[in-house]
């Protein structure tokens, strides 16, 4: 009887992958290695019919045909956006080319995935969200993280007091720390807690901050920094709430350290007594090789790339990452920048 339903179960959900279909042409603008590493190979997880790949390089896109079976290599983007068979287009190109590159995608009435940045600046993003017809979203992937969506949950029901965020790695020449690094945690805080405003400020290296900001019911300390190592690169997030203390760990582990009770003002655990402790909310298990457990289902890459496939098919999807949700977000980065 056990093997019965444990059998019963796993063709329910072998069914379930394979009943969530899509019907529509996709291409993709950009060959870089965070596409490779991150979004090709859940696109290729979903079976999303992807059909041109759009690169700057007319020896790559001739090598795009052998490497990708049924994929057409090609440098003319204009091609792409009048073939009506596509209906979604991701771009993760140069950061600096993601606005023009989205200005076309979305005036031709296609759906818009744009990487991180998906603009230099607030300008920007307001010219793209009076474009928008509701089918553009930004890759913002931590916001599609479990452990982020656990956090956000457990946080509206609690009394927010302070928090701490460290962001920090090591020596980034080759772009725009802000745009392209920092972009991540002030976009975590506002998801988290909504709109900021800058307190205080102190530059401590050519591209690293200490930041005091203020949101609506909670002040947050942020130290962004390339003065570190990349070798051991962190990014941790400490919330204190009337429960306990919330740490987020890059997104692999979630925890509550569980506040001793305080009765008519005395910790209890002064006393010997009391009750507290650690709850992991969530942990990525490594030992098991699954879907969930993959590091890109994990940071969230799977389900921004899945939400947005589900939008481009008209099924019900998550609108974590609208462009129109960003303007906080720009407005710490052009404040900073």
């Amino acid at each position: 009887m056990i093997m019965g339903i444990i059998d019963k179960y796993k063709r329910a959900r072998s069914e379930a992958f394979l009943k969530e279909t899509y019907s529509g042409a996709y291409a993709f603008v950009g060959l870089g290695q965070h596409s490779l590493s991150n979004l090709y190979p859940v696109i290729n997880y979903l079976q999303l019919p992807l059909k041109y790949i759009c690169v700057t390089s007319e020896s790559k896109a001739e090598l795009i045909g052998k490497k990708f079976r049924g994929v057409t290599g090609t440098t003319d983007l204009d091609t792409v956006l009048a073939d009506p068979d596509v209906k979604g287009v991701f771009v993760a190109a140069s950061p600096k080319a993601h606005f023009s590159i989205a200005q076309k995608v979305l005036q031709s009435g296609k759906a818009l995935f744009v990487e991180k940045p998906p603009v230099q600046n607030g300008t920007e993003l307001e010219s793209l969200i009076a474009l928008n017809k509701g089918l553009a979203v930004a890759g913002l992937q931590k916001r599609y993280a479990p452990a982020v969506r656990i956090l956000k949950d457990k946080l509206a029901k609690e009394k927010l007091i302070s928090y701490d965020l460290h962001y920090c790695t090591g020596a980034y020449p080759e772009g725009n720390s802000l745009l392209d690094l920092y972009i991540h945690p002030l976009d975590l805080v506002c998801h988290l807690f909504g709109k900021a405003e800058i307190t205080a400020c102190e530059k401590t290296g050519k591209d690293s901050f200490l930041l005091m900001l203020r949101h609506k019911d909670i002040c947050g300390t942020l130290e962004l920094s390339t003065e570190y190592s990349w070798t051991d690169a962190s990014e941790i997030l400490k919330v204190n709430a009337g429960t306990g203390l919330y740490e987020l760990d890059r997104m692999e582990r979630l925890s509550l350290a569980l506040k001793p009770a305080v009765i008519a003002g005395i910790p209890l655990e002064k006393t010997g007594l009391g009750n507290n402790g650690t709850k992991v909310l969530f942990e990525q298990n490594s030992f098991s090789p699954v879907l969930t457990q993959n590091q890109v289902y994990t940071q969230g890459f799977y389900d921004e790339v899945r939400n947005f496939a589900l939008r481009v098919e008209g099924q019900k999807a998550d609108g974590l990452s609208d462009l129109a949700s960003l303007r906080d977000t720009y407005q710490l980065l052009d404040s900073l920048a």
